[in-house]
C-alpha cells in the first residue's frame, strides 16, 4: 500500500483547501490521492504479474 501516504495526504490537503477556499491547494489535494491510487494500482500489477510467472514456472 505504496500509495496510502499520498491518499491521505492528499485528501487533508484537499478538505483544507475547500475550507480555506483555495483551489490550487485542493486541486493539489486531488492529485496527490490520484497519485496514490495510481502507486497502489501499480503495485496490484506487480503482485499479480508475480504470481502468475510463479504458477507458469510450477507446470
Amino acid at each position: 500500500m505504496k500509495g496510502a501516504i499520498d491518499k491521505a495526504k492528499g485528501a487533508v490537503k484537499e478538505a483544507a483547501g475547500k475550507v480555506m477556499n483555495d483551489r490550487q491547494l485542493e486541486a493539489e489535494g486531488k492529485a496527490d490521492k490520484i497519485k496514490g491510487h495510481a502507486k497502489d494500482a501499480v503495485e496490484h500489477v506487480k503482485k499479480a504479474v508475480k504470481e502468475g510467472s510463479a504458477a507458469v514456472r510450477k507446470h
